[in-house]
């Protein structure tokens, strides 16, 4: 690799100037950064929500939210349960717990910190996410290494070793190219390289602004680039959830605020027993229905869910809730698929 970081940094820049993604939380490139206190928020509020997330996923998530809490301070005054319900869907639910957990802590100290390091100290931004904030928001010089980031940066300097192991080098080289001027819209053009021509299958070489200078491409075949390791299988896993219907109501509980869905509006379930058959005692006694199963993949397990309905009175804390307005309810997809599959059979 012979090209300097500011060759690679101008072409970049001036592909980002035609080509840049249109997005609801974003500056054009170029222009100058935002006065409105607001600002930092959207930025960051986008940010947390692109974890492991499309942009089409989030583009309807963060339109509902900036409708709901228009600042860092309305968000911080949220309800616990209304955050949860208005994340439903989205997954990756402890996204949404430390969002409004750094939301207070940021209204407590009435803004957003402007540095990378200061970001760092509020709960639940990890390094990516401080250097992201850091550099869209505030336009310090900040190495922000995404998914799509990681990619690019592969293929450009042809990095082989396997990933996670990679990932020192690859956040190196990336630093390499970082330069001071135009932070933000170095570190979203990168991204949207990634996201559009640079991509995991099938990359647009011939529509690369860097493809002059990718050791990758000039290697052969850049789409073997970055080398991930086997994925393991994912474990199986079995559980039970409830219906208990009455007067036209289903009765909902809160999970518990840690633990897979914390704080999330759910059937009652069993503790998703591993038990290979599935079977375990129900959590308050009746006759018992069974309804069918819906499965779902989580990131480290996949489940298979049985519905059964109780006839009985439930036990312990939870709420009546009306069953034509269960889409309001905020349930997350897993118990939404099963709320789903109830009401079919109804129909």
């Amino acid at each position: 690799m012979t090209a300097s970081a500011k060759t690679i940094s101008d072409a970049l820049l001036h592909w980002y100037d035609a080509h840049a993604r249109d997005l609801p939380w974003r500056n054009p490139p170029g222009a100058a950064r935002p006065r409105d206190p607001a600002w930092p928020y959207r930025v960051w509020l986008s940010e947390v929500m692109l974890q492991q997330t499309t942009v089409a996923a989030v583009k309807p998530y963060f339109s509902k939210f900036i409708a709901s809490w228009p600042t860092v301070d309305a968000l911080a005054a949220a309800k616990e349960a209304e955050v949860m319900a208005a994340w439903a869907g989205l997954g990756y639910y402890s996204r949404a717990r430390n969002l409004l957990r750094c939301a207070r802590a940021v209204a407590a100290r009435d803004g957003f910190p402007e540095t990378e390091e200061e970001l760092r100290q509020l709960p639940g931004l990890g390094p990516y996410t401080a250097a992201a904030v850091a550099a869209i928001a505030f336009g310090e010089r900040a190495v922000v290494v995404d998914t799509n980031v990681e990619r690019v940066v592969a293929r450009l300097f042809a990095i082989t070793a396997p990933l996670p192991g990679a990932r020192k080098a690859i956040r190196e080289r990336a630093a390499e190219i970082t330069l001071q001027q135009s932070a933000g819209d170095f570190a979203q053009a990168m991204m949207d390289l990634g996201a559009q021509i640079c991509t995991a299958r099938d990359p647009k070489c011939l529509l690369c602004p860097l493809a002059g200078v990718c050791a990758g491409r000039a290697q052969g075949d850049p789409a073997l680039l970055p080398v991930k390791a086997p994925k393991k299988p994912k474990p199986e896993r079995r559980g039970r959830a409830y219906w208990i219907e009455r007067g036209g109501s289903v009765w909902l509980v809160t999970r518990p605020g840690n633990g897979m869905l914390g704080g999330m509006r759910a059937l009652p379930d069993d503790g998703w027993s591993a038990q290979a058959d599935g079977s375990s005692k129900p959590p308050f006694p009746g006759a018992q229905i069974r309804l069918g199963a819906v499965k779902h993949v989580f990131t480290h397990a996949s489940l298979t869910l049985e519905l059964v309905r109780i006839e009985g009175e439930p036990d312990g804390e939870g709420e009546w809730w009306p069953i034509e307005r269960i889409v309001e309810a905020g349930l997350p997809t897993l118990f939404a698929k099963a709320a789903r599959l109830v009401l079919a059979a109804k129909a």
